[in-house]
């Protein structure tokens, strides 16, 4: 019986292994951009990592699946010697940090656990102290060490910040003890000049000294802090927050100057206006950007709070950002300034997921998450409903219009791309897959156009009578959620679950060059007017544009 369960028992922990999997710490070189290594030992997640003071060491933290930490030789590449990162009876250990002065000691915390750690490099072992804190107990987010290592300080979920004494292994003092940090500590740095600079989950960014830790300066910014990192004395640090902000301040008139900056949700779309590759708007959850494309700086920011913005397009005049989001209002902003021009109030149902304008200005074509196609008519004060066109069944997911403003194509997850005629309001054309079509193309000669989908087939349809002409295995491994081509009609871009970017010749079907780069799903993709660039937008929030491989 107890072979049987303990038989069990190894077979569950192989098929959790399995599942899981190890994941790899990877080792570079910072100035010749290189990879060095890469280590393998921890299972599933990686919660933090550290370098001794020397660089002998490096100290890894696995995550609640693993529970070990292991200490590493830089220069052999391989594990010294590893240990349970705490106690039985207390919870994980989050956080570790390094000794400034030794490469035998650091500190681990956690839920309920706090560790100073001696190596034992003859013996190959470590050897852990378990911190006293007497009846306080703490969840520890944040640790930093201070320059003689007299102390080391702890920042926690409460909004308070412990010091502790690696030597004698207790608690030196604690605080503040009114006012304490919203959110929690989320980041804690020790300056060379002494006192402590905070990060909170609410975003505030303070300078503060024991053993009262009253903020002395403080500084609001965007997003929870998630780091901190001091230059030369800490005369300036960098601060990065949740909402992907990256901010420069200087200590001695502490404001911030924000350096760098992107979208922190999924990106859903990626525009550009007519005729120019000087800059582009993308959109995620709850704002609009626009992008300048060579110094990729963000220009403007439109925040609608609480909602979630699907598709974006310009008005070929430039004049306005015609937007659809997901509480069935379409929304127009003026493109320089952000400002609100109008709003189409109940447009669709279950939320607006698809947009596109005629090149006159005069129309705004509309999909929603019911499948209804509408048409509006757009004048200088007035936005009337034109037609509805009830066809679709599922959510209409991407929306084309021919250049002559007489038709356009409509793509939905239903299975189904219909052509409607502009003209007459009705139906021309419908085409049927078993797919859940994501993204729709004209040919430039308007006599063609290509599909693809959740099935990872592109596929060529005749408009005329809306037979196949020809199909093509996108992508091996999931769904193709964008897709743009040329002008000249000479070469498309596809995008995808399987994160790479493909450049495709269109007349013989085959794939030219491959861009290896995001590490989420890609959403959208564009080709800028001219063929400069491409850029691609995907789900983890990242922009990246690439330089068009053939010459106009």
């Amino acid at each position: 019986m107890e072979n049987q369960i303990s038989l069990k028992a190894e077979v569950a922990e192989l098929e959790l292994e399995a599942v899981i999997g190890f994941n790899d710490i990877i080792l570079w070189d910072y100035k010749k951009r290189e990879l060095i290594a890469r280590l393998s030992l921890h299972k599933g997640k990686i919660e933090a990592l550290a370098f001794s003071p020397n660089d002998l060491y490096l100290v890894s933290l696995g995550g609640p699946d693993d529970g070990s930490v292991v200490v590493w030789s830089i220069a052999k590449r391989e594990a010294i010697c590893g240990s349970p990162a705490a106690g039985l009876n207390v919870g994980n250990a989050t956080t570790v940090i390094f000794s400034r002065c030794r490469d035998e000691m650091f500190v681990t915390a956690g839920n309920g656990t706090i560790r100073v750690w001696e190596l034992d490099l003859r013996n190959r072992k470590i050897w852990p102290t378990e911190c006293q804190t007497g009846q306080m107990k703490r969840i520890v987010m944040s640790i930093t060490m201070a320059d003689d290592d007299s102390f080391f300080y702890l920042g926690t979920t409460t909004g308070d910040i412990l010091k502790m004494n690696p030597m004698t292994k207790l608690l030196a003092d604690t605080g503040p003890a009114k006012d304490k940090f919203s959110l929690g500590v989320s980041a804690i740095k020790c300056l060379k000049m002494g006192g402590l600079l905070v990060g909170s989950g609410a975003g505030l960014l303070v300078f503060c000294k024991s053993p009262s830790y009253k903020p002395i300066k403080k500084i609001q910014l965007q997003g929870g802090v998630t780091s901190i990192t001091v230059r030369g004395e800490g005369h300036q640090f960098f601060v990065g927050t949740e909402e992907s902000h990256i901010y420069r301040v200087n200590f001695t008139d502490f404001k911030e100057t924000l350096i760098a900056t992107c979208h922190f949700e999924a990106v859903q779309d990626i525009v550009f206006p007519f005729g120019t590759a000087e800059l582009f708007a993308t959109c995620a959850k709850r704002d609009i950007r626009v992008w300048r494309t060579l110094s990729n700086r963000e220009l403007l920011r439109i925040t609608v709070p609480n909602m979630t913005c699907h598709g974006i397009d310009f008005m070929r005049d430039g004049k306005s950002i015609i937007s659809a989001w997901d509480d069935g209002r379409i929304r127009a902003f003026a493109p320089e300034t952000g400002r609100l021009l109008y709003v189409i109030n109940n447009a669709h149902r279950i939320g607006v997921t698809a947009i596109a304008t005629t090149s006159d200005c005069k129309r705004v074509i509309s999909g929603g998450g019911e499948g209804e196609v509408r048409v509006w008519q757009i004048g200088c004060q007035t936005q009337k409903l034109e037609e509805a066109l009830k066809e679709h069944k599922s959510s209409v997911s991407c929306i084309r219009v021919k250049k002559n403003n007489e038709e356009c194509v409509t793509a939905s997850t239903d299975g189904t791309c219909i052509i409607w005629d502009l003209v007459r309001l009705r139906r021309n054309q419908m085409i049927l897959a078993n797919t859940l079509f994501q993204c729709v193309c004209y040919h430039p000669e308007e006599f063609q156009i290509i599909t693809s989908g959740t099935d990872r087939k592109i596929a060529y349809w005749e408009i005329f009578d809306g037979s196949v002409i020809r199909e093509l295995e996108g992508s091996l491994s999931g769904s193709i959620n964008g897709m743009d081509i040329t002008l000249e009609g000479v070469h498309f871009v596809t995008g995808g679950n399987d994160h790479l970017v493909k450049v495709w010749d269109y007349n013989e079907g085959e794939v030219t060059h491959v861009g290896v780069g995001h590490s989420g799903n890609i959403t959208r993709i564009r080709v800028s007017p001219g063929n400069q660039y491409i850029v691609s937008v995907s789900a983890d929030g990242a922009i990246l544009r690439w330089k068009y491989p053939f010459t106009s």
